[in-house]
């Protein structure tokens, strides 16, 4: 056999690797999008919802409002919520949370239960935060942070049962010592802790 037949049958054929490079380009496109490493993360959310523990919640200085803060979609809503959660030292990022399961930043929301606008007040919660009109983004947030903030006083342990009690009333989970057995309030609290990535 002559060497040149013999070198064409024995070498590696130079193109052989372009078998893995499919497997390749994924392994690169999935390390790229988790550390950002040679291009931006193309599956990485814009919003990321980092939460604390409940005393970071409502204690200590106010977050700075930066761009990772979620968005209702309406400047005038988030800069509500951003100077409400300022006011009464909670974090945005969790006000974001509760009001985009309870009604998904609409004003006119309104439960079958009677729970009213972006933050659902119950008519007896409206009074007892003074607000006559359920349906003023101000007020109706106000009131909602202020009641949100006072059962993660109250429950300082468990941002779960805080919210628990925002959506079946604080008698229920005194009453059960716990989340309560109905399945919209655990539903409630999970998806809220989901989106909070608690």
């Amino acid at each position: 056999m002559k060497f040149s037949a013999f070198w064409k049958l024995s070498a590696p054929c130079p193109f052989r690797f372009l078998k893995f490079a499919p497997v390749l380009l994924v392994v690169l496109f999935l390390f790229s999008n988790i550390t950002g490493i040679f291009v931006g993360q193309a599956f990485a959310p814009s919003v990321k919802l980092k939460l604390v523990e409940v005393a970071r919640l409502v204690k200590g200085p106010p977050n700075p409002i930066t761009t990772e803060l979620p968005t209702s979609g309406d400047k005038g809503i988030d800069e509500l919520i951003e100077k409400a959660a300022e006011k009464y030292g909670v974090d945005p990022r969790f006000i974001h949370a509760v009001i985009w399961q309870e009604s998904k930043y609409k004003i006119t929301a309104h439960s079958a239960a009677g729970a009213l606008g972006l933050m659902q007040l119950m008519p007896a919660t409206a009074r007892q935060y003074g607000v006559s009109d359920p349906y003023d983004p101000t007020s109706n947030i106000e009131a909602g942070i202020k009641h949100l903030k006072s059962l993660l006083q109250r429950f300082p342990k468990s941002v779960a049962l805080a919210l628990a009690a925002y959506n079946a009333g604080e008698g229920a989970v005194m009453r059960f010592n716990a989340i309560p057995p109905y399945a919209e309030t655990r539903n409630y609290v999970s998806r809220i802790l989901s989106l909070a990535g608690l």
